[in-house]
């Protein structure tokens, strides 16, 4: 049987084992005739974005489709003013299939509105950092040239800086302006009906904190999405129209893909601008909220409140807490987990490869650390430096293979492939359950004494002491051994805990040669706004 038939029966048979999932989560359900008209009409737009608010105005448009700092603006508004927005895109900047609209937003409308109205174009849709400065703004903009940028004004400077001289509309303003505003173009320009003919693509970039940040495109293709959402919907307590906090940003694969799971599901997305501990839980308790997703730095941060604050808020509504795009310690989803239930999902996935593994609240209860196993039509392997898979308990190189795996970067090159399966550039270990951890960056791994080494380790070995608040750990040179680990470490407030005490902590639990040979104390590390630790910036 050739490849493109045995592909479209794979997928159709993955098709039949999505229906009960869509059935739990209530995406299956008897619709009004007319409505299910405009649905079945909506999908002109195609797969993306766009055709998924459009279809959710049909099914549900008087529901809160986004929930930020001003407000909710509803399913049927959203799609509306998207409309609108599309037409002006079109009309003055000449927005279109082969052709890109930049965003550098925060989380709030302005950015969903953004999304689907360059998505109801078929034109590239990119997803900019906000932690950019001018300089790396300016190399991204080079490579990737956008017809127009959508940005909250904070950031205006930074196109400033960077020297872009196209078209700017605003999404969040500090004051009044005499610019180019969403909000003009929303209740400015008629509103006309769009096909796409073509699919524009969701340009995710890598976080450039190791280098220059990379685009990874992707298609919207629901053929791909069938097995990670069949997964998700199986695994995780997910229904349409209940209430779901993304906390992580938007331009981040992370946040993006939870934004964009949302609008398939017609469900409010809850969000601020900027992420805060406190303000996050009142909103879980102000809105129901079911389903939390974070960066595991954010529940460190809710862990952090004192527990009388905690007590102030209702969380009891919570259903799932899903956590990904850096490491979850086994410390923090057991002391998450026994103050808000086993709620707590750990994903697993990277910006070139997708979704890449998922463990369920009682896989980190057996086995905390895990990232879990692979979701449907997704094959998950550990290779050795000879690309042989690797045994049980054995660390390797981590390679992912499924619809997910991208084609290659937008400026040329791709990763590592070794029989169809990419390199996600970390390495792990499969335990004998097939349950997935993950060591460290292959990039990270040192080399002291002639033993290897990665800082991962040693990070949560030192973040479960009782006096550590947050804590990195990199390879420096040393003349000794060639290279040894340095820590920087946070205390917890009213904690002094001495370099000693917390070196014979490392060294009762991993061997004499991963011990730090310096340790740090500073107020707080640098991160991104995704949560990661900005190396670089460690000094």
């Amino acid at each position: 049987m050739c490849a493109a038939p045995a592909a479209g029966l794979r997928r159709a048979a993955l098709g039949l084992r999505a229906l009960p999932a869509l059935g739990r989560a209530g995406l299956i359900a008897p619709v009004r005739p007319d409505r299910l008209a405009r649905m079945l009409g909506a999908l002109r737009l195609g797969t993306g974005p766009a055709a998924l608010a459009s279809v959710a105005a049909a099914r549900c448009g008087g529901r809160p489709a986004l929930v930020d700092e001003v407000g909710a603006v509803t399913y049927a508004e959203l799609d509306r003013r998207a409309a609108a927005i599309a037409s002006a895109l079109d009309r003055d900047f000449g927005v279109g299939p082969g052709r890109a609209v930049a965003l550098m937003c925060r989380n709030h409308r302005g950015f969903a509105e953004g999304t689907v109205a360059t998505s109801r174009l078929g034109a590239d849709l990119l997803l900019l950092n906000t932690d950019f400065p001018g300089p790396q703004l300016a190399g991204v903009l080079e490579r990737e040239r956008p017809a127009a940028v959508v940005l909250d004004e904070e950031f205006s400077g930074a196109f400033d800086d960077a020297g872009f001289e196209g078209p700017r509309v605003l999404a969040w303003l500090g004051g009044d302006t005499t610019e180019a505003t969403l909000d003009r173009l929303a209740e400015e320009a008629p509103a006309r009906a769009h096909s796409t003919r073509a699919e524009g693509r969701v340009v995710i970039l890598t976080s450039g904190t190791t280098g220059k940040p990379r685009g990874a495109p992707r298609r919207p293709g629901a053929g791909a999405l069938i097995g990670p959402i069949t997964t998700l919907l199986s695994r995780v307590p997910l229904r349409s129209g209940e209430p779901m906090f993304v906390a992580p940003p938007f331009f981040h694969g992370f946040g993006f893909a939870y934004l964009a799971l949302g609008l398939f599901l017609g469900s409010p997305v809850v969000t601020r601008r900027r992420y805060e501990a406190g303000p996050t839980l009142a909103a879980i308790d102000h809105h129901r909220v079911r389903s939390l997703v974070a960066v595991p730095v954010m529940l460190a941060r809710i862990m952090e409140l004192a527990p009388e604050i905690r007590r102030r808020h209702d969380a009891s509504s919570l259903r799932a807490v899903i956590c990904g795009a850096g490491p979850l310690t086994g410390e923090l989803s057991n002391a998450f987990m026994d103050a808000f239930g086993d709620v707590v999902y750990n994903l697993y996935g990277s910006t070139e490869t997708g979704f890449g593994a998922i463990a369920a609240p009682s896989d980190l209860r057996a086995a905390p650390g895990t990232v879990g196993r692979p979701p449907l039509a997704t094959t998950v392997k550990i290779l050795d430096d000879e690309g042989r898979e690797a045994p049980a308990g054995q660390t390797g190189r981590i390679f992912v293979g499924g619809d997910l795996v991208f084609d290659g970067y937008s400026g040329g090159g791709s990763k590592d492939t070794v029989d169809g399966l990419m390199s996600t550039g970390d390495v792990g270990h499969l335990d004998r359950d097939g349950r997935l951890f993950i060591d460290g960056r292959d990039d990270e791994m040192i080399v002291s004494g002639g033993e290897n080494v990665f800082p991962q380790e040693v990070e949560e070995v030192l973040a479960s002491h009782d006096h550590v608040a947050d804590v990195a750990v990199v390879g420096v040179a040393d003349q000794e051994f060639g290279q040894a680990l340095k820590a920087w470490v946070v205390r917890r407030p009213g904690s002094d805990p001495s370099v000693e005490a917390l070196r014979a902590h490392v060294k009762t639990r991993v061997a004499r040669y991963k011990v730090p040979r310096e340790i740090a104390f500073v107020p707080e590390l640098p991160r991104s706004p995704t949560g990661k630790v900005v190396r670089s910036r460690l000094e």
